[in-house]
């Protein structure tokens, strides 16, 4: 486990910016203001001390709030994790995006992407991570969130997770998956993936996928679809000109014409299932 001061590591989590692997960021990078939101970094009591998350919520929203949880990529709890965030707040919700690697140090510090992977994500265990979850669903029931209309989404590594989590707490109310691996390797410290849990599923959820990802195949979104099968209340979108992490808007990855539909696509998923805000309402 990192050994560093647990003052240092915070210092560099609070701090904003990207990962030094995604430098240097591309011109298509989104910034969205935080002008009528409440927006900043808590620590969330965890079994074994806390962590530090970033969250965002409207300033002008009667509470308690719809939650989101925000399931960060394998770069830690970024300045794009902490954008999205801010989107949602936009939206009329509570966003929460825990940083679910503390304990293995800071992510933002690695500039190779193999050695943030072996050092830090290959050491996190699924069992702590879902945990993490409900311990943040906790702290944003005391914090102007509604524990009876809680949602996930997350991206890339989050995206696998989001699935995982709709299976761990079936009292949220919807789930949605950006390019989440659906099939690896089982370990003790990720021992199941979505193929294998995918017919234990009762909470509804969106996969958003792309066409051309060299990591996840279509085979494997079949038969993931499959493996769901018609009455599962879950739904798979596959963008096939876009690339892995066509969200991720200061990536060469970005493709903004999926990143634009998923997202809305996402938001009507959310509405869907007693998830709506008059914010997350499309705009006429």
């Amino acid at each position: 486990m990192q050994t560093l001061p647990r003052r240092s590591l915070l210092e560099g989590l609070l701090a904003t910016g990207f990962a030094l692997a995604v430098r240097p960021v591309s011109a298509t990078t989104i910034v969205t203001p935080a002008a009528g939101l409440q927006t900043g970094f808590s620590e969330i009591p965890v079994a074994d001390g806390s962590i530090p998350a970033f969250h965002a919520a409207p300033l002008e929203s009667a509470a308690p709030l719809p939650v989101i949880l925000v399931i960060q990529e394998i770069f830690g709890v970024h300045e794009h994790i902490q954008d999205l965030c801010r989107r949602l707040a936009g939206c009329g919700y509570l966003a929460i995006a825990p940083e679910l690697f503390f304990r293995e140090g800071n992510p933002r510090q690695y500039s190779d992407i193999a050695e943030l992977i072996r050092t830090i994500v290959s050491r996190v265990p699924d069992e702590q991570v879902l945990a993490d979850l409900d311990a943040a669903l906790r702290w944003a029931a005391r914090h102007g969130g509604d524990p009876a209309r809680s949602g996930i989404t997350g991206f890339c590594w989050g995206g696998r997770i989001s699935w995982l989590y709709a299976r761990h707490n079936p009292a949220i109310r919807a789930a949605a998956a950006w390019y989440g691996r659906l099939g690896g390797e089982q370990t003790p410290l990720t021992p199941q993936y979505p193929l294998d849990i995918a017919a234990e599923l009762r909470v509804p959820v969106l996969g958003l996928y792309a066409g051309r990802d060299k990591g996840i195949s279509m085979q494997s979104v079949d038969s993931m679809r499959q493996a769901l099968g018609s009455k599962s209340g879950s739904k798979i979108i596959v963008y096939p000109d876009a690339e892995h992490g066509f969200n991720a808007d200061y990536r060469p990855s970005y493709n903004a014409a999926a990143a634009q539909d998923g997202w809305q696509n996402m938001l009507a998923w959310f509405r869907e299932h007693g998830l709506g805000t008059d914010q997350s309402r499309p705009k006429k």
